[in-house]
């Protein structure tokens, strides 16, 4: 009963100080939910709050600066790599003068021995690149350089052309003289003491050696391959030599002022007004509308169709109003050289480029500009190789789709070849044929008098530039070979006319037309009994 009555006293003040608790907890609840100064992290505001606004500005202003912190970083940093990459080119550039790169070498000619020793360097890397040690990768078959092989006597060369013969003796002086020169240094190399051997050595001579190949990488240099004799009756010796070519340097840089420079075409002829009236044509339109620093001589032999030919002549004169032209009449037998030779010694004018042309032949505009750029009076004269036109007959078939000449004037292996044999069409200034002592007169008819005036200019002082010329070519025709010529005339005429007709495969398809068409009978058959 006691017990009761006390319980029942003590139970208003429990809950009074359960009250005063909780009214304590949630005071310190208040004060722990309150946002923090300017200088802690701010707490996301309660959505009905007063202060949303001002809370995000002031999230959106930190994050700004936070921004723009980051940024001034990376600008410092992006400062610094480049500051490092001026000075990392800055080194590279001292390592490049220091040691030159083989491939722009510039030799320093300021004292002797750094040129030296700059050309040395350039020389090993050219060993280096070559393919020498190693074999390197080719896109394609053509793209192999051959080699050519040679002995003591003889040159087997690949690429031959229509004079030269699958093998020959290096009678070229240069060619002869190098293949000397290198058979001596094998030699010498063969004998030099290796400071090893103690026996007695073998002497070396150029009797032992058998055989050597060799070729030229146009931009490298060339390789030779030489193997003798060794001492046993199945040992050979090899010895493997680089002739390196050295670094490309300026010769010569100079202005060529052309227009004053006068050509006067020389034409040797005799009949043939249908060809020269083609030939008068292409003079017209290249020699006088295109370039117009041009004359025309034109040397006739007889009186047979002479009326004709200088008709022709006039009527240009006229239409063209060109009046830069000669026409010489000789009575007697046509010589080629004897024609050329009065067309040149009758100018009486200014040291002028004379162009030894013939009526079957066709030349552009861009030629004549050859035509003086390889001529210097005292120094070169100019010995193009023209491209010689095919029987169209033959090449495109029925005489009804022969196409225009114009368009027949492509250089093709099935349309002509360079030829390599003629020196006929050639360029010189008057003087220097004058010097030469001009053709030999008493070679009379076709062919020779061109070979000797060539020989000529390769005896004197005089550069001859021999190249082939896209803007000139021989126009097919019949040869005839008269009986008048002499033996040798003869044979070189009939050569020169076996190689005009057309290329090997296109005769092949003549001599064997029978054998193709009964193979195409029998396919025919063949096809109509399945």
């Amino acid at each position: 009963m006691m017990l009761r009555r006390g319980f029942i006293l003590f139970l208003p003040r429990l809950v009074g100080l359960l009250v005063v608790a909780c009214c304590s907890m949630s005071i310190v609840y208040m004060l722990a939910c309150t946002p923090k100064g300017d200088n802690q992290q701010l707490a996301l505001p309660r959505v009905h709050s007063p202060t949303v606004k001002d809370g995000y500005e002031a999230i959106l202003e930190e994050r700004e600066e936070q921004h723009r912190n980051y940024i001034v970083s990376l600008k410092k940093q992006i400062a610094q790599l480049k500051a490092e990459l001026q000075g990392r080119t800055e080194q590279l550039k001292n390592m490049q003068n220091q040691y030159p790169d083989p491939l722009d070498i510039q030799l320093d000619h300021s004292t002797p021995e750094k040129a030296q020793a700059n050309l040395l360097a350039f020389l090993r890397s050219q060993v280096d690149k070559a393919e020498v040690h190693s074999g390197v990768k080719l896109s394609t078959e053509y793209a192999a350089v051959p080699f050519e092989s040679f002995t003591l006597q003889k040159v087997y060369q690949l690429e031959t052309g229509l004079t030269r013969h699958p093998e020959e003796k290096p009678v070229r002086k240069d060619k002869r003289d190098e293949l000397i020169e290198v058979i001596e240094l094998a030699v010498g190399s063969l004998n030099k003491p290796d400071g090893v051997s103690k026996a007695k050595p073998r002497v070396y001579t150029a009797s032992d050696f058998v055989e050597g190949i060799y070729r030229t990488e146009k931009n490298k240099g060339t390789l030779y391959e030489l193997t003798f004799k060794g001492d046993a009756k199945h040992q050979f010796k090899k010895i493997v030599l680089f002739r390196p070519f050295g670094p490309v340097m300026k010769v010569k840089n100079e202005n060529v002022n052309m227009a004053d420079t006068l050509i006067n075409v020389i034409v040797p002829l005799a009949k043939r007004a249908s060809k020269f009236r083609q030939f008068m044509q292409n003079f017209r339109e290249m020699g006088i509308q295109h370039d117009g620093r041009i004359h025309l001589t034109v040397v006739y032999f007889g009186t047979e169709q002479m009326n004709e030919v200088k008709s022709i002549l006039e009527n240009t004169s006229k239409s063209a109003n060109f009046k830069n032209f000669t026409f010489i009449q000789l009575n007697e037998e046509f010589s080629r050289g004897k024609g050329l030779d009065v067309g040149a010694r009758f100018w009486k004018g200014n040291n002028v480029v004379l162009f030894f042309c013939d009526v079957d032949i066709y030349f552009t505009a861009e030629f004549l500009n050859s035509c003086r750029l390889n001529t210097q009076p005292g120094k070169k004269v100019f010995y193009p190789v023209l491209f010689s036109q095919y029987n169209p007959s033959i090449i495109y078939g029925h005489h009804d789709s022969i196409p225009s000449l114009e368009q027949q004037l492509i250089i093709k292996k099935e349309t002509g070849f360079w030829r390599d044999f003629g020196f006929g069409m050639t360029c010189q200034y008057r003087s220097d044929f004058i010097n030469i002592g001009g053709f030999d007169l008493d070679i009379k008819g076709w062919g020779g008098e061109d070979v000797h005036l060539y020989r000529k200019y390769l005896h004197s002082n005089l550069m001859v530039i021999r190249t082939p010329v896209r803007g000139l070519f021989h126009l097919w025709h019949e040869k005839q070979c008269l009986d008048e010529l002499t033996p040798e005339q003869y044979k070189m005429c009939m050569q020169s006319k076996a190689m005009n007709e057309a290329s090997h495969g296109q005769l092949g398809m003549l001599v064997f037309k029978q054998e193709i068409e009964t193979h195409l009978h029998r396919q025919k058959l063949s096809s109509k009994k399945t």
